[in-house]
């Protein structure tokens, strides 16, 4: 079935593009290519073949300028913090056991019942917070159960009795990743959907989305020549949920605006950094618990894949900035935040400001949305409007506002166009809600 693809930016991919400086590759965020779902994995081994490689994992965190694996080794993690934290840690952990919480709704409650209050404060709140840029009572629970089971101590120490092992396969000691960084393969699905005579539009925006009863009939594009209407038989939508709500002409109910206007989104840059050393640290990304500065997470995308870097003899840098659009730090002019960012690798010790020899800076909207205690409600409300509509399939991150790894977004994508080829609806707002932490399979 022929198709129209329109892309905002001037390359496919949105935030699992790949970025391009002085045939430096960046990544934007980091894209470990690594999912439960075998049909998703099929299809990233097809378009890659051998550009689709196996990576070793290493991520470690920073806390109180040393180095704390992730996910947590017990000897690691018990020597870092000393024999005085440690006892804290174990007497905090058995008092939540002893008196848990009576109910989850936050963030900061899911963490609390399992790991203790000390645990929490110490590998928790700080790097939440400054994600989030929220209080960890204002994030909802629901987001916790998927993404930081393996960040606990007490796992880590059980880990190492052999009472459940075999039952639990983890998904953490290595990755796939493609050669070129995530890009190139987005890359590759855009040629091959060129190739089978469907169109895709760089540079293109959706302004408008025309109703006429249970169905979508037009929608209204622009690009650098203006605005222009096209016919609408299926809708697939993967930009942000409110923004879609926004579109809509005419206006859906105020119940449904409203909703839409309850939910909200995490903003961020990447400051890449060229720098002249062929190793600087052996990780593949850092996150940073440190409040002394406003990086997040680094990332060292040489050792993602080699060939990431033109030269072997140096290496590109990524530091993330989490923030949200048109605030102090997203202002800043590009030459500011390379300055920021060649100050703070050098104040961490990981980086000497004489070696960091050039840089450049990418900014994403709409990167992460936001679980917080009010979305919620208002995410099921449009969810129930949107399922109305007979002909409009919403996928993906934003297209669901739901925070998916990229194997459910291109599982949501993948589950949209089979129920157009087949005529038979699929619930594509199905995927990726059952609780278990993301990175382990039950055998």
């Amino acid at each position: 079935m022929p198709s129209i693809v329109l892309e905002k930016t001037a390359d496919v991919g949105g935030l699992a593009r790949t970025e391009s400086y002085r045939n430096f590759r960046f990544d934007m965020g980091g894209h470990r290519f690594y999912t439960k779902s075998r049909r998703v994995m099929d299809l990233w081994e097809e378009v890659l073949g051998d550009d689709f490689l196996v990576r070793p994992r290493l991520s470690r965190i920073y806390y109180r300028k040393r180095f704390f694996y992730y996910p947590l080794r017990a000897l690691n993690a018990l020597a870092g913090l000393g024999l005085l934290e440690s006892t804290a840690v174990m007497l905090s952990y058995a008092r939540a056991r002893l008196f848990p919480q009576p109910r989850e709704e936050s963030f900061e409650d899911w963490v609390t019942h399992r790991f203790g209050r000390r645990l929490f404060e110490i590998f928790f709140k700080s790097y939440t917070e400054k994600v989030w840029g929220l209080s960890c009572t204002e994030l909802r629970a629901e987001w916790a159960a998927q993404r930081i089971q393996d960040l606990s101590l007490m796992k880590a120490l059980l880990d190492m009795v052999p009472l459940n092992r075999g039952k639990v396969r983890s998904l953490i000691e290595e990755f796939h990743y493609p050669r070129h960084g995530p890009g190139m393969m987005w890359q590759k699905f855009q040629k091959q959907i060129e190739e089978m005579g469907s169109e895709i539009e760089l540079g293109t925006s959706m302004k408008r989305v025309h109703i006429s009863g249970r169905r979508i009939t037009e929608v209204v594009v622009a690009d650098r020549n203006g605005e222009r209407t096209l016919p609408c038989s299926h809708l697939v939508s993967s930009i942000p949920l409110r923004s879609l709500i926004r579109r809509m002409d005419p206006q859906p109910p105020q119940e449904i605006l409203d909703a839409a206007e309850q939910l909200s989104y995490r903003d961020f840059l990447t400051v890449c950094l060229i720098v002249d050393s062929p190793e600087v640290f052996p990780d593949n990304w850092i996150y940073v618990h440190d409040p002394e500065v406003q990086v997040g997470r680094i990332q060292n995308y040489k050792n993602w894949s080699p060939d990431m870097v033109p030269n072997p003899e140096q290496s590109g840098i990524g530091l993330e900035y989490f923030c949200n659009e048109g605030d102090s730090l997203w202002t800043l002019s590009n030459s500011e935040l390379i300055e920021l960012a060649t100050k703070e690798l050098d104040q961490l010790g990981l980086v000497p400001r004489s070696a960091v020899k050039d840089g450049c800076v990418y900014r994403v909207p709409k990167a992460y949305p936001i679980y917080d205690t009010v979305s919620g409600e208002g995410v099921e409300t449009l969810r129930q409007y949107c399922e109305g509509f007979e002909n409009l399939y919403c996928i993906g991150r934003n297209g669901q506002h739901r925070y998916n790894n990229q194997d459910h977004s291109m599982l949501t994508g993948i589950l949209a166009a089979e129920s157009l080829a087949s005529g038979t609806a699929q619930d594509l707002w199905d995927v990726n809600t059952e609780q278990d932490y993301l990175e382990e399979v039950r055998a």
